[in-house]
């Protein structure tokens, strides 16, 4: 009988994928652990991997199929000895449709021009992987012939594409583009939107100075056996670990009818991507040197930005870190992730005019809020976990202890 592979669930939140691409096509002999398909999950897109071996029978779900529901048959391998009358029995269920269509909802263009212009602009159907790697590389679909079913533009169309000589019309004034929210962004406006209907934030703010941090990481960095440079994010993520581990009222998550609080820092760190973020986690963040935490985060980082991350990698996490400071931001006040109870949003530093032993001196300061949970986490913690912060951030020498 032959094997059927189903659209697996790759993350706890994922409900449906895109089904980007096939690497095995009908009549390939296939291999355990060889690489089947590519899937577009909310956070990444994911390589899928064979778990038998065999045949590749048939293909059911072709490549570019959006939308495809969690456990709905995509293909089948034929077993040792199986030939093609063996598939003759397997048909898709009748809730499983290959939905090749563009829908209403794809990507569309309205332009201040004479109807007959507008129509031929209106739709321009590609998948979301097709889509990031256009915008990445500043090429517009509308140029480009799309090989997929019924014309749709995949990844292929785009990493072969050639420009040619841009059209008139796109020089017209008042143009826009409807861009259609791919998964991720689908669950970050969904779950976000649940947070700030259902939890109640309260925001902590402090200032810290950290001027003696800079001069330690440039004093660090300038050692003859320093094998990496330490960012200022790097001294961030270690005072916020430590001071967690110090108040661990605060490194909890909130579960209707009880809130869970943990023995080990497992800290999220919010990453930007394309499309829009992800937060992976550093796992036991207390317990890691200033110089692993740097490795790990920039390792996270590259992954997370490549569509690589692992399931594991992203999932979870008591508290996450949200450093917006690179972007010259002074203050915000991020949302809070459930079920997490906190969250802390990180300015940049600035030299900013203070008071100090009643003069005014010059003094580089960075301004940090945290998001609050009030449910599973009160004021006094909060403060708690912030004063201890401080004082790691503006004595900066705990943190290269261990």
């Amino acid at each position: 009988m032959p094997f059927q592979i189903l659209m697996p669930a790759l993350s706890p939140t994922m409900t449906e994928g895109n089904l980007v691409k096939w690497h095995k096509a009908e009549g390939d002999v296939i291999k355990a652990g060889q690489v089947l398909a590519e899937i577009e999950t909310d956070k990444a897109t994911m390589e899928v991997e064979a778990v038998d071996e065999g045949i590749m029978g048939r293909i059911l779900i072709p490549a570019g199929t959006e939308n495809v529901k969690v456990n709905a048959l995509i293909g089948l391998i034929l077993e040792e000895g199986e030939d093609k009358s063996a598939l003759d029995s397997f048909k898709a269920p009748e809730a499983i449709k290959i939905d090749t269509a563009p829908s209403q909802a794809e990507s569309t263009v309205e332009i201040a021009a004479p109807a007959a212009v507008k129509a031929s602009l209106e739709r321009v159907y590609a998948t979301p992987l097709a889509r990031r790697i256009a915008t990445q590389n500043g090429i517009d679909l509308h140029d480009v012939d799309g090989s997929g079913p019924r014309g749709r533009i995949v990844k292929a169309d785009i990493e072969n594409f050639t420009p040619s000589t841009p059209c008139a019309v796109k020089h017209q004034a008042a143009a826009y583009v409807d861009i259609p929210m791919n998964n991720m962004r689908k669950t970050i406006a969904k779950r976000l939107t649940e947070a700030k209907q259902t939890i109640p934030h309260f925001y902590l703010t402090i200032d810290c100075n950290i001027d003696k941090l800079l001069t330690l990481r440039a004093e660090v960095n300038a050692l003859p056996n320093a094998t990496q440079k330490l960012s200022v994010n790097d001294f961030i993520i270690r005072a916020c670990a430590l001071a967690l581990h110090e108040v661990p009222e605060a490194n909890a998550t909130f579960h209707d009818t009880f809130v869970r609080q943990y023995s080990t820092v497992d800290m999220a760190v919010a990453v930007a991507i394309d499309g829009g973020l992800v937060t992976p986690v550093i796992r036991s963040a207390e317990q890691k040197s200033l110089s692993v935490l740097s490795k790990e985060m920039k390792s996270l980082a590259e992954r997370a930005r490549g569509g690589k991350l692992k399931p594991e990698e992203y999932q979870g996490g008591g508290f996450t870190l949200s450093n917006l400071g690179m972007f010259g931001i002074k203050h915000f006040g991020a949302i809070i992730n459930p079920p997490q109870a906190s969250i802390l949003a990180v300015g940049a530093g600035e030299q900013r005019a203070v008071v100090k032993n009643g003069q005014l001196a010059i003094a580089t300061m960075m301004t940090c809020t945290l998001s609050v949970d009030h449910r599973s986490v009160d004021g006094a913690v909060g403060s708690r976990l912030l004063a201890a912060f401080k004082r790691l951030i503006e004595n900066p020498v705990a943190l290269l202890q261990i």
